[in-house]
């Protein structure tokens, strides 16, 4: 059967790949598998539940979840009634969830448990139409339960009606409002068709090599467009999915499912990097030796090398990265990243443990995929993000900005047609507000973003993220952020990478009590001085980071630093900073 709405994925799937475990998630330390039949039935069951309660097409219905399987029971669920589906990070403030919740003006929501209803109590006091229909995905006492709607689904079944209602549905319908994270103001509400994200599905479908046995970790948020878009892609051929239990447990998950394909931002590959060397820096003598011998081949990793350095690699393959390898689980076949750019370094070093890493580069608005990697020819170069996706158009406008359009591109910005003209011109092209170039064989690269540019007082560009994927290439350095607009040179927040710091203060046998303690010490001081002279070498003299300040703890979601896809909240941290980085220019 053709598939033309998401919805259709699912007797797509089982007609074509019945199995036991589609969808899987942990319980109590148990793995609950969802067979293709189970998974059906429970969503038509949670359709005919939502009926009952009055759910009609285009009702906006909320959930706020990690991910879980009964997530995707809702989310088909919701779809085949042609209700709009909200789905809300998890990890966004109070005063975001308060924002969209009223300017969605959503009819009914979903939580996952207690955390994340105490972040939304006050929320709902204020919107009576929520009152009676908040559900929860855990048995909490005081709260419905998704399970009371399946149970009134089967209590009063309707299959012919809910037929009827599928068909009523239109390709081009709005499927979902996607709440963008936003690094300023508030967040945009992007209104994205069953067109639009089947269209990028059918898109990445032949580049990633997945079959029916295939077998994948999710753990990215299932809120994010990339993560579920390539839920939708999974689907379509029959790859089965097992949840991560969260970020802390993903290594243990992904050794017990040994699975075949992993998605990923490149902030977890530089922690895993991270840790790899934090590994090789306690062994002793020869084995020191080999493994940093090791690192420097996959540092020098390239897709035309010589026979000479193939018979390197073979011999470091052996010695050091089939026991990395191992440690992801052994059978790793592809890793796919997105959310901003991977570092060359970690890029090389997956390449060569034969963990192939494919880059890809897309927007929320934009289904989300725009271009990426690919086992085609010109298909990988290190330092972009590849070929654009067929179907899709893209060029650089004259003042370097990344456009694009086709199928994938949002219908718009729900309740805001001004940001809808402002993002899509009367040509239907998309300003993605990203910098970017082609190379000579067709791979775009990004070279910065539009509104994060900035000139010096002297009259100088600096392009921000370019110098702070370098410097993050050193082990210590675990955040920065350049400032400098309109001053007469560079500066940077700079946030330590701590576990690595500590263990460098412990070889050098320097003694402290807190984190600030530790980076105000003479020695410290001097290691970082020596550092951020390193990586100016690699600039220009207007780009080079003059002074710098040493942040006393890690940024994250959970104060205020980092956007739910973990990049920087350049506002939010100017305004954290202010003193600080007025300090670094007196």
């Amino acid at each position: 059967m053709e598939v033309t709405r998401l919805f259709d994925l699912l007797p797509h799937y089982a007609k074509y790949f019945p199995k036991e475990d589609a969808v899987c998630g942990k319980e109590n330390g148990v793995w609950v598998r969802y067979s293709t039949k189970d998974y059906i039935e429970k969503v038509n069951y949670i359709s005919y539940g939502l009926m009952q309660l009055g759910i009609k097409k285009g009702d906006r219905i909320a959930s706020i979840s990690n991910n879980r399987p009964e997530w995707n029971f809702l989310d088909m669920a919701i779809q085949q009634l042609g209700a709009i589906h909200v789905s809300i990070y998890p990890t966004i403030s109070e005063s975001e969830y308060k924002y969209i919740l009223h300017h969605a003006d959503v009819k009914m929501i979903f939580v996952a448990g207690w955390e994340l209803l105490r972040k939304i109590e006050n929320v709902i006091a204020e919107m009576p139409q929520l009152q009676d229909m908040v559900y929860t995905f855990r048995n909490l006492r005081g709260y419905r339960h998704l399970n009371e709607i399946i149970e009134l689904g089967v209590a009063n079944p309707c299959p012919q009606y809910l037929e009827e209602i599928k068909s009523s549905i239109s390709p081009d319908d709005v499927v979902t409002l996607i709440y963008t994270s936003g690094t300023t103001g508030n967040p945009k509400g992007v209104m994205l068709t069953h067109s639009n994200i089947l269209n990028n599905v059918k898109a990445v479908v032949p580049i990633i090599p997945a079959t029916p046995q295939s077998r994948v970790v999710s753990y990215l948020p299932l809120c994010h467009a990339y993560e579920r878009m390539l839920i939708y892609a999974w689907h379509y051929v029959g790859v089965s999915i097992y949840y991560a239990e969260n970020l802390a447990k993903i290594v243990d998950n992904i050794q017990e499912i040994k699975p075949d394909i992993f998605t990923t931002v490149p902030r977890l590959l530089e922690k895993v990097y991270d840790k790899i060397l934090a590994t090789g820096r306690k062994l002793k003598g020869i084995k020191h030796r080999i493994f940093f011998w090791a690192v420097n081949i996959a540092n020098e990793y390239d897709f035309n090398s010589s026979k000479l350095y193939r018979r390197k690699l073979r011999i470091a393959r052996k010695l050091v990265f089939n026991q990395w390898k191992a440690a992801l689980g052994g059978n790793l076949k592809v890793v796919v990243s997105g959310g901003a750019a991977i570092q060359e370094r970690i890029n090389r070093i997956f390449w060569a443990m034969e963990v192939p890493v494919l880059e890809g580069y897309g927007l929320t608005e934009t289904s989300p995929v725009i271009a990426v990697s690919n086992f085609f020819k010109n298909g990988v170069k290190f330092g972009t993000v590849g070929p654009i996706l067929p179907g899709i158009e893209a060029k650089i406008s004259e003042d370097g900005e990344i456009i694009t359009r086709g199928k994938c591109v949002m219908k718009g910005y729900y309740n805001d047609e001004e940001q809808t003209k402002a993002a899509i011109d009367e040509d239907g092209w998309f300003h993605t507000g990203d910098i970017g170039e082609f190379t000579a064989e067709g791979q775009l690269k990004i070279t910065g973003r539009k509104k994060e540019m900035f000139k010096t007082a002297m009259g100088k560009y600096v392009v921000p993220t370019i110098l702070e994927a370098k410097f993050c290439e050193e082990p210590l350095i675990d955040n920065i952020m350049i400032v400098g607009e309109n001053r007469k040179f560079a500066g940077a927040l700079i946030v330590p990478n701590f576990a690595d710091l500590r263990s460098w203060c412990s070889n050098k046998h320097i003694a402290y009590t807190t984190n600030e303690e530790m980076i105000q010490h003479p020695a410290v001081k001097d290691k970082f001085k020596r550092v951020v002279e390193y990586y100016n070498k690699q600039f220009g003299e207007a780009e080079q980071v003059k002074r710098y300040f040493l942040v006393d703890y890690e940024w994250s979601i959970q104060t205020g630093e980092l956007t739910p896809t973990l990049k920087l909240k350049r506002n939010f941290i100017q305004n954290k900073y202010k003193d600080k980085i007025e300090k670094l220019f007196s």
